[in-house]
């Protein structure tokens, strides 16, 4: 079979298996090697933090790997073989994102010595907000990973034959063992070493691409003759899907809430040695997500030089947008024994360090929020069995969730809809305690109330009442060179849809369909977060937030953490030697010793300025 025409593709052969087998067991074995090797030291700090002690590179390699899941290494290159390069703009999020995080709310969180970030919300607020917040954020994760585990294996599922379900348990069980007897640590090192193998995969696929087509520069030249290439969209059209206003504006917040306020990625930095250290790896870690979507965009547009006279979808060789990449993997590499298995294990590679890292987020914000202000007397001894017995109810919880994620739509876009829809309302929830001291904890709870209600409405409405194709923008493909081999109406197994575009739409749409509904799923993380603000602040002065009683200036973002970055006599005068290591050496919660030390005053009047409305 000529490649790009179209058909069946090769199986798996025994050397793929042998290599995915492999990758996987190497993957559990370094949990294992960090479990044996810190065995002495089973503290609740050493198990969720990794003992503080992490430094800047693993720690950015591993928040790179984390949300650089099997969705983004199926997803991105579909996104990009049927949207164009767009994506690609998202670069420019990453650095907003990055720079958002690292200068205002990394030195905060590191200055209170925080384990779980929804700490902050009972600091500033009061219990009850930081209650919802740790129960949106076990919600929103949990369906995520139920997604991340379900969507690649269902992929690799069509095209490689292995078992769905026995892949999807077998796919959580090695993330229980590792997260169970390793924590924070064999985490971290797993995904450095996963981050390796999916970049390997990328590769893999654009240099057997670039030896099929003849050259990089065949690939650049058929994306350019098909449009793929078009990347800046400059119309400011809310409902478009991806403009450079909805990637740039929209993508930053929604990008900024993730990793900003989100455990699973806050753990991380806050696990690194010092202050410089968890800036660092938030600024490594940008350059980690450049490379990443740049080789998953670039094997999308591989994939459409390969595949531009013949769409596998049209021609019915796949039932999903979703197994385009692994179709393209057995089409291309399947003559080099093991190479496909290495792809395979990649997709899984992403997967295993986002179910990991949320497992192990799941467990801290659990113990820390739930289970520590209700048994303050637990033993070191009881809390670690408490963690291991803990990973293993949300390890199996995720698989339960991956039955929910079948009936969702593209995968990549249903995952950043679900942060959208709940991390935009809880971002603004932190802005507004952070920046604005009149806001009080009755304006904070109706805001991320209403916040959160609105873009409910908005996201379910949009998975309901899909946008149509004038706002989704899908380019155009051919089916002109494919030797008709396969029946046109072919249909697949797969129980869910895949690309906006290609949702059956009801035939009944409402008025708000067209309007309301069909608002950039980029745009829902911002309208959540304005919308929480602007309500928390109306309602703060309404409810008498000018008359609370006066507030630690701990709790609020500096003028040296924004403009000093760290560095100069202003913030080291203001931020004792104490605080870089804000962990072991401070207790947590309200005990805290950020609001004792007499030290930390020593700024409050320029905060005062800076903060007052």
């Amino acid at each position: 079979m000529t490649t790009g025409t179209g058909g069946p593709v090769a199986s798996f052969s025994v050397w793929d298996y042998v290599v995915f087998v492999g990758t996987v067991l190497g993957a559990a074995g370094i949990g294992l090697f960090q479990a044996i090797r810190g065995r002495k030291n089973t503290s609740s700090d050493e198990f969720l933090l990794g003992g503080r002690q992490m430094t800047a590179v693993p720690v950015a390699m591993s928040l790179t790997a984390s949300f650089m899941s099997g969705i983004t290494v199926i997803g991105t290159p579909a996104e990009a073989y049927r949207f164009g390069a767009a994506f690609w703009t998202f670069g420019i999020s990453y650095a907003i994102m990055s720079i958002i995080t690292a200068e205002i709310f990394v030195p905060l969180f590191y200055r209170l010595g925080i384990t779980s970030t929804y700490e902050y919300l009972e600091m500033r607020f009061n219990k009850l907000i930081r209650m919802i917040g740790t129960t949106m954020y076990i919600i929103q994760t949990a369906l995520y990973t139920g997604m991340v585990i379900y969507a690649p294996a269902l992929a690799l599922n069509q095209i490689t034959g292995l078992n769905l379900w026995g892949v999807l348990v077998a796919t959580g069980v090695v993330c229980i063992i590792y997260c169970t007897l390793g924590g924070l640590k064999a985490v971290i090192w797993t995904d450095v070493f996963q981050m390796v193998i999916m970049l390997a995969g990328f590769v893999a696929v654009i240099a057997r691409g670039a030896v099929i087509q003849g050259g990089l520069g065949k690939i650049w030249d058929d994306c350019y003759q098909g449009g793929r290439l078009n990347m800046f969209d400059f119309d400011p059209d809310p409902l478009k899907r991806h403009t450079f206003w909805t990637i740039v504006v929209g993508g930053s917040v929604m990008w900024a809430s993730i990793y900003s306020i989100n455990q699973s990625q806050v753990q991380r930095y806050i696990s690194c040695k010092t202050l410089t250290q968890a800036k660092l790896s938030l600024y490594v870690n940008m350059i980690g997500l450049w490379v990443t979507v740049s080789l998953a965009v670039f094997s999308g547009l591989t994939m459409y030089s390969i595949y531009k006279n013949c769409d596998p979808l049209t021609n019915g060789d796949v039932g999903a947008l979703d197994q385009l990449l692994p179709y393209l993997v057995m089409d291309i590499l399947a003559a080099y024994p093991g190479v496909p298995g290495l792809f395979v294990a990649a997709a899984y590679s992403g997967t295993l360090s986002t179910v990991s890292s949320s497992i192990n987020a799941l467990v801290a914000v659990t113990v820390e929020d739930f289970i520590r202000p209700v048994y303050k007397n637990l033993t070191d001894k009881q809390v670690t069995w408490m963690n291991m017995g803990l990973s293993v109810f949300f390890g199996f919880l995720c698989i339960g969730m991956a039955a929910v994620a079948s009936l969702m739509g593209s995968i990549l876009q249903a995952a950043l809809s679900i942060f959208g829809m709940i991390s935009g309302p809880l971002l603004g929830l932190y802005l507004l305690g952070m920046f604005w001291r009149t806001a009080n904890s009755t304006g904070g709870l109706t805001g991320l109330i209403v916040g959160l209600v609105i873009t409910l409405w908005v996201g379910i409405g949009a998975q309901i009442y899909p946008p149509l194709a004038d706002k989704t923008n899908p380019l155009p493909i051919s089916v002109a060179g494919c030797n008709r081999t396969q029946d046109l109406n072919y249909t697949t197994l797969a129980p869910w849809t895949s690309a906006v575009t290609l949702t059956p739409l009801p035939d009944d749409r409402p008025a708000l369909a067209d309007s309301w509904y069909s608002l950039s799923y980029l745009y829902f993380c911002l309208l959540g977060t304005l919308l929480t603000v602007i309500v928390g602040l109306v309602v703060s002065a309404i409810t008498g937030g000018c008359k609370q009683e006066k507030l630690s200036s701990d709790l609020f973002v500096r003028r040296s953490d924004i403009f000093c970055a760290g560095c100069g006599k202003d913030s080291e005068a203001s931020e004792p030697e104490v605080n870089e290591k804000a962990g072991s050496e401070l207790k947590k919660g309200s005990n805290n010793a950020g609001f004792q030390d007499s030290q930390f005053n020593i700024m409050e009047k320029d905060v005062e300025k800076v903060t007052k409305m």
